[in-house]
């Protein structure tokens, strides 16, 4: 005959409250925490109510006393202004935004060297890319009053390719370069 065993019986307690208890310890170590039934559910309300209030209100509460938050190109654009480094930042910017300011075409040909008040100094690596710019100044110079503003860049220096020079060491002689060693 067999014998049924009653499911509340304190032996058949004590395996479901093993098996739930390994559960738990089981949650545990992969770093799984416990949340009720109602922690859960006030867990839902409050996140329904943050996407609700972020929804309905467009625009970041204001402050009376102006410490609304604002955006990190108008800070730095007010301190730029309020220090003076507007002619520093335009350098940086001109130097940096090359490529983008004149075209890549141009960019790939004509690099700048330096910048100092208010004028570029730029070296092509042709005469005919040097000729060029220099015909294209005007246009570029009032490329760069749009874009950059009026009177960062008021003149374009433009260098030619640099030629190679034969004078080695700190002295030299007078005379027609290489083509005298040559007979």
């Amino acid at each position: 005959m067999s014998e049924d065993k009653d499911p509340h019986a304190p032996e058949a307690l004590d395996a479901s409250r093993a098996i739930l208890n390994r559960m738990r310890e089981s949650a545990i170590s992969r770093g799984e925490a416990r949340i009720d039934a109602a922690r859960a559910a006030r867990f839902e309300e409050n996140a329904a109510a943050r996407k609700a209030k972020r929804r309905s209100s467009a625009a970041p509460a204001k402050y009376s006393d102006g410490r609304d938050p604002q955006e990190i190109g108008n800070l730095f654009g007010k301190i730029v202004r309020d220090r003076g480094w507007s002619a520093p930042v335009a350098v940086g910017s001109v130097l940096s935004r090359w490529s983008e300011l004149v075209g890549p075409q141009i960019a790939a040909h004509c690099v700048p060297e330096s910048f100092e008040d208010s004028t570029v100094v730029v070296r092509c690596d042709s005469t005919t890319w040097a000729t060029q710019m220099r015909l294209l100044s005007h246009e570029l110079l009032k490329h760069f009053d749009k874009v950059l503003g009026p009177g960062v860049i008021t003149v374009l220096r433009v260098l030619g390719p640099a030629a190679p020079t034969w004078k080695h060491g700190g002295r030299s002689v007078k005379g027609r370069g290489p083509r005298d060693t040559y007979g």
